[in-house]
């Protein structure tokens, strides 16, 4: 494929029809993201794209991709069976998986459902907040913020989420000056993202509780990666403690919960490194930098 931009497809699933995009040759790279789509791997995908066939997807019911059922609950186990059927459908496979916040869990998911479709997987900050010691609390916080959304109080729900996580999904107010409901209503497709994350996607995601028995012991190598400036934040938390529950480094990425698009370049030479031992057989993974 050339260089003038990302060839776009759609595939097919029950319940759905997926919209992904293909950029690039070589071997298979899928880039996994929750709520976010493919847009938000943009810059990441063309700099990986001389390297691997990259692939990229809106999950079921965000932006290009439909859902028969738009309440159903976006489970990591049902996005980990569309991500296999796309996986399938490129005859490409095993691939190499980058999962980022939700998109990490749906690759842990994937990984103990499928292990054979995947090569080496990056789970970059999964907010499986089951693990944590505080997660009964946590769990209580996330129902009541949804509850607030549900009932149109989404700027209650936006504070209350960036509080919780430290994600904010506007831009901060100036100094000293208390953010406005204006600043809560983005564009008509940024809105139907989070009217679907906060009714569908978010408690499903952080219920998820990962088979930590079937992750230490498969032959798939998995990399739990953590931010350098979300140390401290809610899902740097969670990756941190699935990586200890592993028994294996927390491996740091540059910046912070979306560090490849704050800094792409050295996001990408990373994930080359973790991708440069490509699974041959049973083993663990091998690390690049671990955090300190």
């Amino acid at each position: 494929m050339g260089r003038t931009g990302p060839a776009t497809h759609f595939l097919d699933v029950p319940g759905a029809r997926l919209r992904y995009q293909v950029h690039g040759s070589g071997p298979l790279l899928l880039m996994i993201g929750s709520p976010m789509g493919s847009r938000g791997f943009t810059s990441l995908a063309g700099l990986l794209a001389a390297d691997f066939t990259v692939v990229t997807y809106d999950p079921r019911g965000i932006l290009g991709s439909t859902v028969a059922d738009p309440e159903q609950e976006a489970a990591p186990g049902l996005l980990a069976d569309d991500v296999r059927r796309l996986i399938t459908a490129l005859a490409a496979g095993p691939a190499h998986v980058f999962g980022n916040s939700g998109g990490a869990v749906t690759g842990l998911a994937l990984v103990t459902r499928y292990p054979d479709a995947v090569r080496t997987l990056v789970a970059h900050e999964p907010p499986v907040t089951a693990l944590l010691p505080d997660a009964e609390r946590i769990r209580a916080t996330i129902d009541e913020l949804c509850a607030e959304y549900g009932a149109g109080r989404r700027e209650v729900a936006l504070r209350a989420y960036t509080e919780l996580t430290g994600i904010s999904f506007v831009p901060p107010s100036a100094p000293g000056q208390a953010p406005t409901a204006e600043q809560y209503t983005p564009p008509q497709d940024a809105r139907a993202l989070l009217d679907r994350f906060f009714g569908c996607i978010l408690q499903p995601t952080t219920r998820y509780r990962p088979d930590l028995g079937v992750l230490r012991a498969t032959f798939v190598p998995v990399t739990v990666a953590g931010g350098t400036t979300s140390r401290g934040q809610l899902y740097h938390r969670t990756a941190a403690v699935l990586a200890d529950r592993l028994e294996r480094p927390l491996v740091t990425f540059p910046a912070g919960h979306t560090g490849f698009q704050e800094e792409p370049e050295r996001f990408a030479a990373l994930l080359r490194a973790a991708f440069a031992g490509a699974r041959t057989g049973p083993g663990p993974a091998p690390s690049p930098t671990p955090a300190r």
